[in-house]
Formats: structure tokens, C-alpha cells, sequence
């Protein structure tokens, strides 16, 4: 186990290398940069020239935009990223480590909710679904997952701001708490938790209500593989209830196709939501990246998927190793 580890993680560490050459000259090839987004308005009132522009992009390190700069760039980058040094963010003026640092847990405290009941509803709802195949059930499922899959993020988060909180007014239409919270006065601690799960609630149903669909389809199509098999078969010819026939047996087997679904819940549960935070006004790590790509701040782009990369290359370890753990027949190679 612990050579395969090692073998793993020196592949990774190509891998990575690989993508961080993609990201810096996807980056350094976008039509605008953070200078030119910056002071695009001053260039059309006259308030500064062409040459204060192009001062200002060798300051930033983006005035030779020839192949040997490039590389250059991306050289003193990857230098400054072996020492553990992301650079600076251009947009935030603070170290791309300390916005992520402070922001990827407001998501992922959103996201490991949303996971923890994505995986809550949908597994038995495919269960159920496979276990009454071609019944009223099963469509019903099917068809309420369907409609789940097929809506687009904004379009459903518009759809329940719009209902729950602009006509109801049950619910906050944006933001992570209310600005008439104090948590420095007594109780304020309580009334601020209470305050944040009130604004998260929207939030979290639109997560879930989108993710199940995938995860419930992927459950009623394995297990109605599963029950097909003949040790199924056999478990029943020797009386065991249906119960333990699906749960004990059949629900296990199950169990090892999804977990290769873990290596995308990784990346997810600390890289945000980008377009949830944005719908619902989260001050997540999302909504801050998505900032920072509209303001093509490089530093910070290129920081943030970095951080992606190695979430998923661990998330892709976590789950070959979890497989050992699923199926005692798979063995994990020297």
C-alpha cells in the first residue's frame, strides 16, 4: 500500500506539472489582463495614456507578451510555487493562499452539507427505484430526478429566490447573514448561526435538489445489475428475506462503482460552487475565483486551480484506495 502511494504520487507530481503548463498559457493567451480591465475606464476619459497602460503591465509583469516572457513568467511562477509561495492576488492585494485560506470554508462547509444530504436522499431513492423496476415508483423517481438533472443552476436558483424569498419572503435573497446581527453582544453568537443557516437554506436545497438526480441514476443502474447476478439469486433460493437480500448483499456490491464518484466530491466540497455563490450572493471561494477570472488576475487564477489540481489528484488517490477497502478482491499493485 504504502509503495503504491509513493508511486501515485510521484505520477501526480507529472500530472500536475502537465497542468500547470495548460493553465499558464490558457491564462497568459485571454484576450484582456487584469491591467487593462483595471484602468479601462481612465483610458477612455484621457485620465492616462497608452504608455502610463503599458508602465503599469511591466510593473505587473505583463508587458513582453513574447515567448521567451511567457516562459519566463511561468518559470518564476512554478519556482515560487515549490516554495509554497502562490504570489499575490492582483484584484484582492493579498497572497492567493490567504484568500483561499479564508474563503474555501465558508463552501466547504455549504458543500460537505449538501453532499452529506445528496448522498442521504439519492442512494435510496435509487434503491427503491431499481427494487421496483417499471412501477409507479420508479417513474415517478425517474422522472423527478430528470427534471432535477435537466434544470440549469441560475435558472432554478432564480426560480426559488423568486418564489421563496421575493414572493413568500420566507428566506434572504442573497448574502450569508443580515446585516442587523451583532455576535459580540449577548446571544449575538446563537442569533448569527441561526441567522446563517436561515440565509443557507435556499443555498443547500438548490445544491441538493440539482445533485441528486446523477448520483440516484447511477445507484438504480447498478444495483438493477446487481440484483440480475446469480449470488442474488442463490441468497434467495435459500430464504433470506428481501431485506437482507438487497441491503446486506446486493446494496454493498453497489458501493464499488459509486465510489468512483469520490474523486469529484474533493475538488467540489473545497473549490465552491461558482455559480451557486454567485446566484445566492455567497462570499465563497467561488464567487471570489469567478471575480478574479472576470478580473483576469493571473496570480490568483492560476493559484485557485493549482488548488483544484491537487484536490483532484488526492480526490483520484482517496478513491483507488477506498476501493480496497469496498471490494476485498481488488488488490492495489506494488
Amino acid at each position: 500500500m504504502f509503495k503504491y502511494i509513493l508511486k501515485r504520487l510521484g505520477i501526480s507530481l507529472i500530472v500536475l506539472f502537465g497542468v500547470s503548463v495548460i493553465l499558464y498559457s490558457l491564462v497568459r493567451m485571454m484576450p484582456m489582463d487584469y491591467i487593462s480591465t483595471k484602468f479601462s475606464a481612465n483610458l477612455q476619459n484621457g485620465t492616462m495614456t497608452e504608455a502610463d497602460l503599458e508602465a503599469y503591465k511591466s510593473l505587473y509583469g505583463l508587458g513582453d507578451n513574447s515567448f521567451a516572457g511567457i516562459m519566463g513568467g511561468y518559470f518564476k511562477w512554478l519556482g515560487n510555487l515549490c516554495k509554497g509561495d502562490l504570489g499575490t492576488s492582483w484584484k484582492y492585494e493579498q497572497p492567493v493562499t490567504t484568500v483561499i485560506s479564508d474563503y474555501m470554508w465558508i463552501s466547504f462547509g455549504i458543500a460537505i452539507i449538501a453532499t452529506v444530504l445528496q448522498f442521504l436522499i439519492a442512494i435510496p431513492l435509487g434503491i427503491t427505484s431499481a427494487t421496483h423496476q417499471y412501477s409507479a415508483r420508479d417513474y415517478i423517481v425517474t422522472i423527478l430526478t430528470m427534471i432535477g438533472i435537466s434544470l440549469p443552476t441560475y435558472f432554478f436558483g432564480a426560480i426559488l429566490i423568486k418564489l421563496f424569498a421575493v414572493d413568500l419572503g420566507w428566506f434572504p435573497t442573497s448574502g450569508l447573514n443580515s446585516s442587523t446581527i451583532f455576535p459580540d453582544t449577548f446571544g449575538g453568537w446563537w442569533a448569527k448561526l441561526g441567522d446563517t443557516i436561515h440565509h443557507l437554506i435556499l443555498p443547500i436545497f438548490c445544491t441538493v435538489i440539482l445533485s441528486i438526480g446523477g448520483l440516484m441514476r447511477y445507484t438504480r443502474t447498478n444495483m438493477l445489475e446487481v440484483l440480475n447476478a446469480d449470488y442474488i439469486r442463490t441468497a434467495r433460493a435459500k430464504g433470506l428475506s428481501e431485506k437482507k437480500v438487497i441491503y446486506k448483499h446486493a446494496f454493498r456490491n453497489t458501493l464499488i462503482p459509486i465510489v468512483t464518484l469520490l474523486a469529484g466530491i474533493l475538488p467540489s466540497l473545497f473549490g465552491g460552487m461558482m455559480i451557486t455563490e454567485q446566484v445566492f450572493g455567497i462570499p465563497g471561494i467561488g464567487n471570489k475565483a469567478y471575480a478574479a477570472l472576470q478580473a483576469v488576475d493571473i496570480p490568483f487564477v492560476m493559484g485557485y486551480n493549482m488548488f483544484l489540481a491537487v484536490l483532484s489528484v488526492l480526490g483520484t488517490l482517496f478513491s483507488d484506495i477506498m476501493y480496497s477497502v469496498v471490494d476485498p478482491r481488488v488488490k492495489l499493485g506494488k
